[in-house]
């Protein structure tokens, strides 16, 4: 679902109450990406500028000005223009953006460095994104200077330069009711896939081929792209947590893992599940994947309102470390082999990160150098895993060239949490029982 022209208004209200008086925020949306010579990649918006104002469209720019008589909402964006139109569809135009999108005023981007200098003439500070991209540092001290060269003229610079992340990632950490049913249909569609590509699976086929399942899933769905690149990694190639080349064959007797998820609305799932490629579990294989489980289950089990981030990824590791000690692949004092990390030889990711408009959210995991307490309306992903990679000698042979991880996103609730991602079979039970039929 699309969000309301209530909530992105919802965004930049919350937004300028957080800046200090006297201020201005300056945010551009991304430019187009060339993908080879002469084309580009399907364009998407910065996931900021979309936040706050729901436009869709390169070359923009989105003024906050709170107080200013003018407007406290300004757009500069491109102009209509019907011979680009007929190559590239219909632009919005400052037109378009007035009287679709909610803005106080708005202009051609090609005013940009006419209006900006006059927008900024009399404000204390300059909000905008900092230390991302040089030449857009470059252009807000261009603007700045030509506020500076009038000042016999009586125009007032601003004395400040600050990064606004800080407040507008703080707010897109807490999600809004519109925005988790967005999350949530986005991870009920990626699911769908997911269990369509456990159908898809056997012997023989190749990585690639249950790729393509899970992005047809998606389209079908009407999720038009991935959030981020899919893996498929059959056999040993589990163990390599990024792996993408999905260009091997599955193979008879061998795991299969998959990490995808759809953008649906601007809103990303992340699931991943690791199944039999024949349908059946082996026993190593089966040990090892409900120790994951088990550890999975655990991490959940301390979601709530004020646990710190840590403690779920803290659970996890002692629970795997136990289990890891109970099968022969660890030995020593459960205590120890956790402050020593000696674990990080088969579990060396942490337990999950935020998700949102990005797969790898925006928000900070401390505060004042100290882990946060959850609080509801957060949205985090939830995967343990165990790796054991083909070439260690230090375990038995059985156990070399599995990899597992087990991947759901929750929501943080004012009773605890609520899994958006639980339309995957996960058990090693439920698993065979959809693989068989």
């Amino acid at each position: 679902m699309r969000l309301s022209a209530q909530t992105f208004a919802k965004h930049r209200a919350q937004l300028m109450a957080k800046m200090s008086p006297g201020s201005i925020a300056i945010i551009p949306a991304a430019g187009a990406k060339p993908r080879s010579r002469d084309t580009n990649y399907r364009y998407r918006p910065d996931s900021d500028f979309y936040y706050l104002s729901g436009f869709e469209e390169p070359d923009a720019l989105l003024i906050l000005a709170p107080g200013n008589p003018k407007g406290e909402f300004i757009v500069f964006c491109r102009p209509r223009d019907k011979q680009k139109e007929i190559w590239e569809g219909i632009m919005a135009g400052p037109e378009g953006v007035l009287a679709q999108f909610g803005a106080d005023a708005a202009f051609s981007i090609h005013q940009a460095d006419q209006h900006i200098p006059e927008l900024m003439d009399g404000r204390a500070k300059i909000y905008t994104q900092l230390g991302q991209c040089d030449d857009w540092d470059k252009q807000v001290m261009t603007w700045l200077r030509a506020v500076r060269a009038k000042a016999r003229s009586g125009a007032c610079a601003p004395e400040v330069i600050a990064d606004i992340n800080a407040e507008l990632h703080e707010l897109r950490l807490i999600k809004g009711e519109e925005e988790q049913l967005a999350m949530a249909a986005s991870c009920e569609l990626a699911a769908q896939a997911h269990v369509r590509a456990m159908q898809y699976c056997q012997a023989g086929r190749y990585e690639y081929q249950l790729e393509a399942e899970i992005l047809h899933g998606f389209a079908m769905s009407g999720a038009m792209s991935a959030a981020y690149n899919t893996i498929v990694g059959g056999g040993k190639n589990a163990c390599i947590l990024h792996y993408i080349n999905n260009d091997q064959p599955l193979k008879e007797g061998d795991l299969v893992l998959i990490d995808a998820g759809c953008e649906l609305d601007y809103y990303a799932a992340d699931i991943t599940r690791t199944f039999p490629v024949n349908g059946r579990f082996s026993a190593p294989q089966k040990a090892l994947y409900e120790l994951v489980l088990k550890a999975q289950e655990a991490a959940f089990a301390v979601i709530k309102p004020g646990t710190l981030w840590n403690e779920p990824h803290d659970v996890s590791v002692r629970v795997l470390t136990e289990g890891l000690v109970e099968l022969g692949l660890l030995s020593g004092d459960v205590d120890e082999l956790v402050s020593s990390g000696a674990y990080k030889a088969f579990y060396m990711h942490r337990v999950g990160h935020w998700l949102g408009m990005d797969v790898h959210d925006v928000g900070a995991y401390k505060i004042d150098g100290q882990w946060r307490p959850l609080m509801a309306g957060m949205a985090m992903t939830v995967e343990p895993g165990l790796y054991i990679s083909p070439d260690d000698m230090s375990v038995d042979e059985k156990w070399r060239g599995i990899g597992i991880r087990i991947e759901d996103d929750v929501i943080v609730t004012a009773e605890g949490y609520r899994v958006l991602t639980d339309g995957v079979p996960k058990t090693v039970e439920d698993i065979e029982r959809l693989m068989a039929g």
